[in-house]
């Protein structure tokens, strides 16, 4: 019995997962607030009511597709601060860790930067919630630097959301140089040209902060 209930949840993990990559692949033209579940299930080869076992409407869809985005982030992004030795280690590991990402997952990284200012309102809160969870955590290391001495609980929170802002902005310059480069992957000379001015961006947000209780 919990052999054929393992086969079953296997497969509508298996099922969920593909709705979610199906609707990924449809959102690279156009936005979720004109995805139709119809549109999803047919590519995935389904029945429409299928979906629902899954998902409540494809405002629950892409809540699911903006944790897949973003939920894995936390961690990669905990260890990056944590681990650097300085503000300056910190800058480039973190320009690295967000040129891979992009590499890796450039559909999702898109549909973020799409859906933060879109039309389904659920979605834009999913991502909302998703950027002041990486806020907090940035500002839970910050505040272990000695540089971090007199600064209050609101101004640390500030310059978290700056950090994670400038962030945000990075997988955007780096997902404009890969789609520029369209089939051909971002040269050698691109990625470099965005490192470069992606740290020279998270730089000057840093050298701001050592002159802010001046």
């Amino acid at each position: 019995m919990s052999h054929t209930l393992g086969i079953r949840q296997a497969q509508k993990q298996k099922t969920r997962q593909a709705l979610l990559d199906a609707a990924l692949g449809l959102l690279e033209e156009q936005s979720l607030s004109s995805l139709g579940l119809r549109e999803v299930t047919r590519a995935v080869g389904v029945a429409p009511t299928a979906f629902y076992r899954h998902f409540r409407s494809t405002a629950d869809l892409g809540v699911a597709l903006v944790e897949e985005a973003l939920g894995s982030l936390h961690s990669m992004i905990g260890n990056t601060v944590t681990d650097a030795e300085s503000s300056e280690e910190r800058i480039t590991r973190a320009v690295e860790l967000i040129a891979r990402h992009v590499d890796a997952y450039p559909a999702h990284v898109r549909f973020i930067a799409r859906e933060r200012h879109g039309g389904v309102q659920p979605v834009r809160e999913a991502i909302r919630q998703q950027l002041v969870r990486f806020a907090e955590e940035v500002r839970a290391e910050l505040a272990k630097d000695p540089e971090s001495e007199g600064w209050s609980d609101d101004d640390l929170m500030m310059l978290s959301h700056l950090f994670v802002d400038q962030m945000l902005i990075t997988a955007s310059l780096f997902l404009e140089a890969q789609e520029a480069a369209e089939g051909d992957g971002i040269s050698a000379e691109d990625r470099e040209r965005v490192t470069r001015l992606a740290t020279r961006q998270l730089r000057l947000i840093s050298i701001g902060r050592h002159h802010w209780l001046d």
